[in-house]
């Protein structure tokens, strides 16, 4: 893996970026890619590395794209006969280099770290930021008399949540401060967005701070989704229990969020958005279409320049191969 490739990956990572990692797993002469050849692809589609001929580059994009909305790995083959390499597990595609090779690509997308955020000093904040980090997740403890001593697992420390930039990962949050600024941690918490708000207290307390936020203008919607007394029921006293009890519920959400069937995009909206190459007939995503001509009245989009070139040579004869398949 080149070094740059690296360098890349870290930055990313550090910023919290989504990426997928593609990496050549086989390949058959004659093409250009070798078993090993790496290529970093970001949330923008920007592709960096080296996976073999252009012609690859619009399939491999396309997938990446999808392996980050999923947060699943694929593996993709480019072969110029599909239906003969059609098998469980990998998706095929039409190859389009003129070398007539064939390559597959493993694709491992990077997504961020999910964030768990605490806020407040109590016993129970403590012993989530403990079990949090333990449990993977990258962990903000914030208080205004928050110390590094007092969080010494956290990632960071803060006394007020507009010291750092905003977490780009899944955010759980949680509000264990217990009679200390209860709801004006609540309402910083909420400028969070986050995929879960857990507030740590009695039922008859949160009722309190519930009015007082309403009339503090929060909305409702806002409030309803706030998760109190937060943590499943395991009839948890420690602090500690209790943060085992909120980590489990935040577990539970994150992965019946994962399961969740994705709605089916309509049709007109994916004719909107990818256009057919008339030479290959590979799917070529519209708004980031490199490779374009106007013929008739109309734009047609390749996958690279041979196919431009082609079409242009003799478009009638794509055209009318095309309407007659």
């Amino acid at each position: 893996m080149r070094a740059e490739l690296l360098q890349m990956a870290a930055d990313l990572t550090r910023r919290e970026e989504p990426f997928v990692l593609a990496v050549v797993v086989r390949r058959r002469p004659a093409s250009s890619a070798l078993a090993g050849d790496m290529a970093l692809i970001t949330a923008s589609g920007a592709f960096h590395g080296w996976l073999g001929g252009s012609c690859t580059r619009p399939t491999v994009v396309r997938e990446a794209q999808l392996a980050l909305a999923d947060g699943q790995p694929r593996l993709v083959a480019l072969t110029p006969d599909p239906e003969a390499e059609r098998r469980p597990g990998v998706e095929v595609f039409p190859m389009t280099c003129h070398s007539g090779g064939s390559v597959e690509i493993y694709l491992e997308p990077v997504l961020p770290v999910p964030r768990l955020v605490v806020f407040g000093v109590s016993p129970a904040a403590r012993a989530l930021v403990k079990l949090g980090k333990a449990m993977g997740y990258a962990v903000t403890a914030v208080d205004p008399e928050a110390e590094p001593v007092d969080f010494p697992e956290a990632d960071e420390v803060l006394t007020r949540l507009a010291e750092a930039a905003p977490p780009r990962g899944p955010r759980f949050v949680v509000v264990a401060t217990l009679g200390e600024r209860d709801e004006a941690a609540i309402r910083e918490a909420l400028t969070l967005q986050p995929a879960y708000l857990g507030v740590v207290a009695s039922a008859k307390r949160f009722s309190l701070m519930r009015e007082t936020l309403s009339a503090a203008g929060v909305p409702a919607a806002a409030l309803d989704a706030i998760r109190s007394p937060a943590g499943v029921k395991i009839k948890a006293e420690t602090p500690e229990e209790i943060a085992l009890s909120i980590l489990a519920e935040i577990v539970e959400q994150r992965r019946a969020a994962e399961i969740r069937p994705a709605a089916a995009p309509k049709e007109e909206t994916a004719a909107q958005l990818n256009a057919l190459d008339p030479i290959c007939g590979m799917t070529v995503v519209i708004a980031k279409a490199r490779h374009t001509a106007e013929h008739a009245g109309k734009t047609w989009y390749f996958c690279c320049g041979g196919c431009r070139e082609r079409f242009l040579a003799a478009p009638e004869q794509y055209l009318s191969q095309g309407a007659s398949a």
